[in-house]
């Protein structure tokens, strides 16, 4: 089978497309035929060594995928083979992950595709979807599992609304019962958090962005999933509620991040940090069932017309889906496995 492998830590040119043996699933695992691998920051960031350095001589990125079940190893229901599946967290202490024409996972981690989902959906899941979810289930008082009505009467500021996890923070905060605000950088950008569900856009570089928030939730707003801590901090706590949440999720541009303790104190902030490796085997399986159920009411489209436009690269030009990630694209950066 080919495969995209690294055996260093580096830019993008470190990635080789080799042959490789077809991976037999050890008890306990599938083995999945992929026909679309996701490409998420995180990946870009293993591969040149940001996230630590390499646990294994040989690499396989990339976490997420959409691909079908052919072989099953011991103790996993032979009925699963021929399975449609999603994919997450595929590489996540493990050297293969789904940039290859086959990958094995524990069986977990292969969740069954609903019908009328398409491979381009299930490669846009994973890392996205599952981090949505649990910023959107750590508030104080709120529902620990998002199901529709779960999030009725709350408003959920979900900042970077463009971007692939501020996307599934607004169709799942929506499919919920939310209120949702979006913070968007420029018309284009708010055309596409439009297109996904915002219920609301708020251009932050113009005008004061926090009376145009607090004019549209009064009481505030309840949680902000966060992609630029540092940078967005001031803001966040302009339009929260007392006892409101921030879930961040990333500090994108990497501006420190200084707390003013008695204004936080004041508000009774919670603040969430988040990262899916170490969150723990009952928060991902929660987000999965979770996120199968929103995708069963097809409550998580993309493409252009839902707000994700997709970049698509073949499995030879990884490197350049890697470099597209790293440098901002907009929309979600998919890797076209099966030809």
């Amino acid at each position: 089978m080919k495969a995209i492998i690294y055996r260093e830590n580096g830019g993008p040119e470190v990635l080789e497309l080799v042959e490789r043996d077809l991976p037999a699933p050890a008890p306990g695992e599938v083995r999945v035929r992929v026909a679309v691998s996701g490409v998420n920051p995180t990946d870009w960031k293993s591969r040149d060594g940001a996230n630590g350095p390499k646990a294994f001589p040989e690499v396989t990125p990339h976490l997420d995928a959409g691909g079908t079940i052919d072989a099953v190893g011991e103790g996993v229901d032979p009925g699963r083979v021929g399975e449609r599946v999603w994919l997450f967290m595929a590489a996540a202490g493990r050297p293969t992950g789904t940039a290859a024409e086959y990958t094995v996972v524990p069986a977990e981690r292969a969740v069954p595709l609903p019908d009328g989902a398409g491979f381009d959906v299930a490669a846009s899941l994973g890392v996205p979807a599952l981090t949505a979810h649990r910023a959107l289930t750590v508030a104080e008082g709120g529902p620990d599992r998002l199901r529709p009505g779960a999030l009725d009467g709350k408003v959920v500021l979900a900042a970077g609304g463009a971007g692939a996890v501020g996307h599934a923070v607004i169709q799942l905060a929506r499919w919920a019962g939310a209120t949702v605000i979006s913070t968007i950088s420029g018309p284009e950008k708010a055309r596409l958090a439009t297109a996904a569900g915002a219920h609301h856009v708020v251009n932050y570089r113009e005008g004061d962005p926090a009376a145009e928030i607090r004019a549209l939730a009064p009481d505030g707003v309840d949680i902000v999933a966060e992609v630029a801590l540092g940078a967005n901090l001031a803001l966040d706590l302009a339009v929260l509620r007392t006892r409101g949440t921030i879930a961040t999720y990333a500090n994108d541009g990497g501006k420190p991040v200084e707390l003013d303790v008695r204004q936080n104190m004041t508000l009774n902030t919670r603040f969430q940090f988040l990262v899916l490796y170490t969150v723990g085997p009952e928060a991902l399986a929660a987000g999965a069932e979770d996120v199968s159920a929103a995708v069963r009411d097809g409550a998580l489209p993309v493409g252009e017309a839902h707000g994700l436009p997709l970049h698509r690269y073949p499995l030879d030009r990884t490197a350049d889906a890697h470099r597209a990630v790293a440098e901002g694209a907009v929309g979600k950066v998919v890797v076209d496995v099966a030809s």
